[in-house]
């Protein structure tokens, strides 16, 4: 199998280099690849690229995901996120090629309590999830064999997270305050790798699979209780690593204002997904675990 991934440097992308080796020969280029352009800032030359490669499988995770300059920069975010995705799956279609991308919580207006189901309306509250949201729209309509999997609240050992941040924080300060009134489910890259490539596989096999899934964690959480869990966790440890914070308080997202809206409830159920691939996700807690076990 030919596959040809994008957005290689990121954390998703830096998992997928691992997970989808088992699967053929895989081309992985980056924004400032060389070889071949893998800039989405530059979507003729992305073109080019798969028109040159003409891959059987295109992995795009690359994207514009700073959520809160996407506020200040729109036209680039709409760039990264949706018009150079729809040029990919327009290639892929060409070539009777599926492609596999990564789409985000940010598309749903974070309302009530329940978890946001594929067939739910999309209202996006930012700049990134309006473009996000146009990114898989171009995907559908290309007509080109897809997989789009949205999911929530990513972290990996490699780059910065949500949970390094809180060890650094732990480490400097007596009180931390950590929003309390968003939820969802902390998210591996290496988790998200591992179910796009037994997903490609299943795909090999059942092409009537292909479309839109929500692929999170198993369980649900906030900021707080996340952040609790890792010092907790980092406290335990009994490495170099000193916590000195004695209090994590909850607070409510008005606490930290920021240029772009989050979602509140950024709950994804993902039967779906789990019943179509015969798959059984873990616990955001395992997963976050052996991540800290790995940066500890």
């Amino acid at each position: 199998m030919n596959i040809l991934l994008l957005g290689k440097g990121g954390q998703v992308g830096w998992e997928l280099q691992r997970s989808l080796s088992v699967l053929g020969q895989v081309t992985a280029l980056d924004f400032d690849s060389q070889a071949h352009c893998g800039d989405f800032a530059n979507p003729e030359g992305v073109r080019d690229t798969v028109r040159q490669l003409r891959p059987q499988v295109i992995v795009n995770a690359a994207a514009h995901t700073a959520v809160d300059k996407a506020e200040s920069e729109p036209e680039f975010a709409r760039l990264l996120n949706a018009t150079t995705p729809g040029l990919v799956a327009e290639e892929a279609a060409r070539l009777g090629a599926w492609l596999v991308h990564y789409s985000t919580d940010y598309v749903f207006d974070g309302s009530g309590t329940r978890p946001w189901v594929e067939t739910d309306t999309p209202a996006p509250l930012s700049v990134y999830g309006a473009t996000k949201l146009e990114g898989e729209q171009r995907i559908q309509q290309s007509g080109c064999q897809h997989l789009i999997l949205r999911t929530s609240w990513v972290y990996a050992a490699r780059g910065g997270n949500f949970a390094k941040t809180m060890l650094r924080l732990g480490q400097e300060r007596e009180r931390l305050t950590v929003i309390d009134d968003q939820w969802g489910a902390p998210t591996g890259a290496d988790l998200l790798a591992d179910v796009t490539a037994h997903a490609i596989r299943h795909l090999q096999h059942r092409p009537q699979d292909g479309g839109l899934y929500h692929c999170v964690a198993a369980g649900e959480t906030t900021w707080h209780s996340y952040a609790k869990f890792v010092l907790e966790h980092a406290s335990k440890a009994q490495q170099a690593i000193k916590i000195i914070a004695k209090e994590v308080a909850p607070v409510p997202t008005s606490a930290f204002p920021t240029p772009a809206t989050r979602p509140h409830n950024s709950r994804l159920a993902t039967a779906k997904l789990q019943t179509t691939f015969g798959l059984q996700l873990p616990h955001w807690q395992t997963g976050v675990a052996r991540m800290l076990a790995e940066i500890l």
